[in-house]
């Protein structure tokens, strides 16, 4: 525990004890100590409620943190007073209520962190205390994701500090539109709306946050198509659109996104054919997802560019033709599904070469020929679904075959 001696260091002004396997709760004679600027308990077992008077009694206070832990209770209407306050983060504990309706009365205030919680009441007007924060001309972070939020975005968000580098609201229950005026965060490089209930079409003005380098929409109720003006957002490195209602085709702008890591379309509603500029992004490394869709035509030999791509998901849709043999290029993939399509003719011999492979679906498509026995030669190969082809010949008999019953 939190000795409460502690209360005896009354010219204390930095208190930094984050990171240990402290229990108990804040000792209330913490509160004698008038001076400090600087506490945090972050990363500990603590729990308990923050102290209801702690904006009051820190008149100083600069930085006041409380992240995982396992604190209860409510949010001090106190830390409104602390108006020299610059870093308010008690993300993943088990706080309840909402932000105090004067959270904007902090001049100061960069980082706003209450990610992970079980704040909100899943009701309109939960986001109503965005208005206030119009007032935090200097916040950079504000992380309200993972919570109980209900209600609609506000189209006060628009007027949110442009100095905003990150803007977490993922895991909510907020449902409406993305407010046109989300253009206004012109410094974001992280915008997560995830999970929530978001519906109707994404603004096109969303191009116009180029600094964006992480778009999280996806488990959404997001219909129409995809903006084309995502292409302008070149610093992206990771693009969540899945489980949405999008449809129309793959915008071949995406191949702008030159930085891209990972790139996930799945679970949509996108017809069209695979736009060869998707798949020259080189950068891709981690993997790309365009799979439960309505794509048709056949694999672009351009998919050989993917070298660097670790996962490669293309299964239920109507893809057809044969696998293109410039995968042999693919050097980097350990994991490829393709079942659920209408491909056709042999399993490209140029596989051969993808000796990382760990997992394999080819299942429910019109592949035939002699299964290759450079299947049975994969040494890291745990998992291979061949089903519902129309192969002949013998089996293969080493490798992952070996043991097959």
């Amino acid at each position: 525990n939190i000795p409460n001696e502690i209360g005896q260091l009354s010219r204390l002004t930095l208190l930094a004890l984050n990171g240990n396997y402290l229990s108990g709760t804040i000792p209330g004679t913490i509160f004698n100590i008038s001076s400090l600027f600087f506490f945090t308990v972050s990363q500990n077992h603590l729990h308990g409620n923050i102290p209801a008077d702690v904006g009051y009694t820190f008149p100083n206070l600069e930085t006041f943190a409380g992240g995982v832990n396992s604190f209860t209770g409510t949010i001090p209407e106190s830390l409104s007073n602390a108006s020299r306050l610059e870093i308010l983060d008690f993300a993943e504990n088990g706080l309840t209520g909402t932000l105090p309706k004067n959270i904007g009365r902090l001049p100061l205030l960069k980082r706003l962190n209450f990610d992970d919680n079980r704040l909100g009441t899943g009701k309109a007007g939960d986001l109503n205390f965005l208005a206030s924060l119009v007032n935090c001309t200097a916040l950079k972070v504000l992380g309200l994701s993972d919570n109980s939020f209900g209600g609609e975005l506000p189209s006060t968000i628009a007027n949110l500090s442009t100095q905003l580098t990150s803007l977490t609201l993922g895991g909510n229950g907020i449902h409406g539109s993305v407010p046109i005026g989300i253009r206004n965060l012109v410094n974001l490089t992280f915008l997560g709306l995830e999970e929530n209930n978001l519906s109707g079409f994404v603004p096109h003005t969303i191009g116009m946050l180029r600094l964006l380098n992480g778009l999280d929409l996806n488990g959404n109720n997001f219909s129409g198509v995809i903006p084309s003006s995502i292409g302008n957002l070149t610093r992206l490195t990771r693009l969540q659109m899945e489980e949405n209602n999008f449809e129309g085709s793959i915008p071949a702008n995406l191949g702008k996104c030159q930085s891209l890591l990972m790139l996930n379309l799945s679970h949509n509603m996108l017809n069209g054919t695979i736009p060869r500029q998707v798949l020259t992004l080189s950068s891709l490394s981690i993997y790309l997802d365009l799979s439960h869709n309505a794509l048709i035509g056949s694999v672009p030999v351009e998919v050989g560019k993917l070298v660097n791509l670790a996962q490669l998901d293309l299964s239920e849709n109507k893809l057809s033709g044969m696998i293109p043999s410039s995968l042999g290029s693919c050097i980097g993939l350990e994991w490829i599904h393709l079942q659920g399509n209408f491909f056709e003719g042999n399993i490209p011999s140029t596989m051969r070469y993808l000796r990382g492979l760990q997992d394999i679906d080819l299942s429910c498509n019109n592949f035939s020929g002699k299964i290759p026995e450079f299947l049975g030669e994969f040494k890291v190969l745990e998992h291979l679904n061949l089903s519902y082809n129309d192969f002949s010949g013998k089996l293969p008999m080493n490798g992952i075959f070996k043991n097959a019953t």
